[in-house]
């Protein structure tokens, strides 16, 4: 029998799986139909908008990879904590904007939500100064 928390912990691989593999299908079936997101609003970034849907919540993935140098995009996970259907990932991101050359960093946090094995909830918390100041010309 297979624990909410160790669901949680085996979807939350599978999505930074389909990720790194930039799998925006996979993704999309990964996100339930609709999705509480939140991402900080920053009105120069243009892979930051609102998103609800699942199709919506993975092309996330896309738009980053087309306003950002991909050879440039590090990421990485330092801690990762699963209580029940919740999960929170730590780490450090960083990338280089395609537009204006400049590079951002710093630290992340992302809460992500489990149901059914679908991701309902998707809440990132990031460096949004660095990102709009790599971002500004």
């Amino acid at each position: 029998m297979t624990t909410t928390a160790e669901a949680t912990r085996a979807t939350v691989q599978k999505f930074l799986e389909l990720r790194l593999a930039g799998d925006t299908e996979g993704l999309a079936a990964l996100f339930a139909d609709e999705v509480d997101w939140v991402l900080a609003e920053n009105p120069v970034v243009p892979w930051i908008r609102p998103r609800s849907t699942a199709a919506e919540c993975a092309a996330q993935a896309d738009d980053l990879a087309r306003y950002t140098v991909p050879e440039d995009a590090r990421a990485s996970v330092d801690t990762l904590l699963v209580d029940g259907a919740d999960a929170v990932l730590m780490g450090h991101l960083a990338g280089t904007v395609r537009a204006t050359g400049k590079s951002f960093s710093g630290p992340f946090a992302l809460r992500l939500t489990v149901e059914d094995g679908r991701i309902t909830r998707h809440h990132l918390y990031e460096n949004s100064v660095s990102i709009a100041a790599a971002c500004t010309p």
